[in-house]
C-alpha cells in the first residue's frame, strides 16, 4: 500500500493563489522559479498554461483526483451560450500533456511558512494505491479496488405501489420514449415538470422499466440542479445573485421574500404555492436586480414591489 507523502516547495513570492517558487521532495536553497498554481479549477489551468507557455515552470496543485471543477458540471456557459465542455477539455489536454506542467492531484498545501519573497509551502499528496509512472490506464487496477460503492435503493426487492394517476403517466411516457436507456432523460425530465420534482416510488418504477441501475437515475438527478428530489411549489421564484443584480439589491429582495414566504432560499412554502431559489445569472444585467417567476421575467425590482408581485400568483 501506497503511503501519503509530503513534498516540500521553496518560493519566492506570492500573489492569490499562485505562489512562485519550485516543488522538490526536499527543501530547496536555490530560488528557481517555478510556481505552486493551488486549485485545478478553470482558473488554475488557465493560469498554469499561461505561466507554462511563458517558460515558468509550473506546479498545479489538485485537492481532488482530478483537474476541471465546477466548469466540467454546466451545460452552457454565459453570455455566449458555449457548450463548456467544448472550452474546458482542451485546456485540461494540454495541462496534463505540457511538458512545463506537473500536475500534484489528491494534494493539499498543509503549512507555509517564511515571508514574501522567499518562504516554503508543504504539500501533502494522498496515496494513489498505483504507481503513477507505470500506469498505462488499462483498468486492471479496478479488480483489485477495496471500496466498492453500493447503489442506493438498487437491493430492494419489492417495487412500491404507485397511484393510479403515476402509474398511468409511466405508461404514457414509456410507450412514447421506449425502453432503452437513451430514453431515461426525457422521461425524467416530463417527470419533474409534471410532479414538479421527483418521486422515489416513481424512480425506482422508471429504473425496473429501463432496467437501469437506480443509483445511475440519482446520479443524473444530482448532476442537472433542473431536476430535485423533494417537492417544488408551483411557482418557482428565481432570485438573481450574479454580481450585477447583487450590487443592486438582490439580498434585500431575498430577504424579503423570506419574510413575505416564511422560507428561506431553497425552501417551499407549505401551502405548496411557491419555492425559492437563488440563481447565478439569469442572462438579464441590464435589467438588475432580476426576479424571475415560473417564465416571467421582473427586471429593476423593488423591495416594497414584492408583495404586490406575488399577489398576481
Amino acid at each position: 500500500m501506497q503511503a501519503d507523502v509530503t513534498n516540500e516547495c521553496q518560493c519566492s513570492a506570492a500573489t492569490g493563489a499562485v505562489l512562485a517558487g519550485e516543488c522538490q521532495g526536499t527543501a530547496a536553497t536555490d530560488v528557481t522559479g517555478a510556481v505552486l498554481v493551488l486549485g485545478g479549477g478553470i482558473a488554475g489551468i488557465q493560469a498554469s498554461l499561461d505561466l507554462a507557455n511563458s517558460g515558468q515552470k509550473v506546479y498545479l496543485v489538485e485537492r481532488s483526483p482530478a483537474i476541471g471543477g465546477n466548469m466540467a458540471r454546466l451545460d452552457k456557459t454565459f453570455p455566449t451560450n458555449d457548450c463548456s465542455m467544448c472550452i474546458l477539455s482542451p485546456k485540461v489536454v494540454e495541462c496534463g500533456r505540457h511538458l512545463n506542467v506537473d500536475l500534484i492531484t489528491l494534494g493539499e498545501v498543509t503549512e507555509l511558512t517564511g515571508k514574501a519573497g522567499k518562504f516554503t509551502a508543504r504539500v501533502r499528496k494522498r496515496a494513489r494505491y498505483v504507481d503513477q509512472d507505470a500506469c498505462t490506464g488499462c483498468g486492471a487496477c479496478l479488480e483489485s479496488c477495496p471500496t466498492q460503492c453500493q447503489p442506493r435503493f438498487d437491493t430492494q426487492r419489492d417495487l412500491p405501489v404507485l397511484s393510479a394517476e403515476h402509474t398511468a403517466l409511466l405508461d404514457g411516457l414509456v410507450e412514447t420514449h421506449g425502453h432503452s436507456q437513451a430514453a431515461l432523460l426525457p422521461i425524467l425530465q416530463e417527470i419533474n415538470e409534471i410532479c414538479r420534482y421527483l418521486p422515489q416510488e416513481m424512480v425506482i418504477h422508471v429504473a425496473d422499466r429501463l432496467d437501469v441501475p437506480v443509483s445511475e437515475i440519482y446520479r443524473i438527478g444530482t448532476f442537472y440542479t433542473a431536476f430535485s428530489f423533494e417537492p417544488r411549489g408551483e411557482h418557482t421564484i428565481s432570485v438573481c445573485t450574479g454580481t450585477a443584480c447583487h450590487i443592486k439589491g438582490a439580498p434585500k429582495l431575498i430577504a424579503e421574500l423570506n419574510r413575505e414566504l416564511g422560507i428561506g432560499v431553497g425552501g417551499t412554502t407549505e401551502d405548496g404555492r411557491f419555492t425559492l431559489e437563488g440563481v447565478r445569472c439569469l442572462g438579464c444585467c441590464a435589467l438588475a436586480p432580476v426576479v424571475k417567476i415560473g417564465g416571467r421575467i421582473y427586471g429593476g425590482v423593488k423591495v416594497r414591489e414584492i408583495a404586490k408581485i406575488l399577489k398576481d400568483y
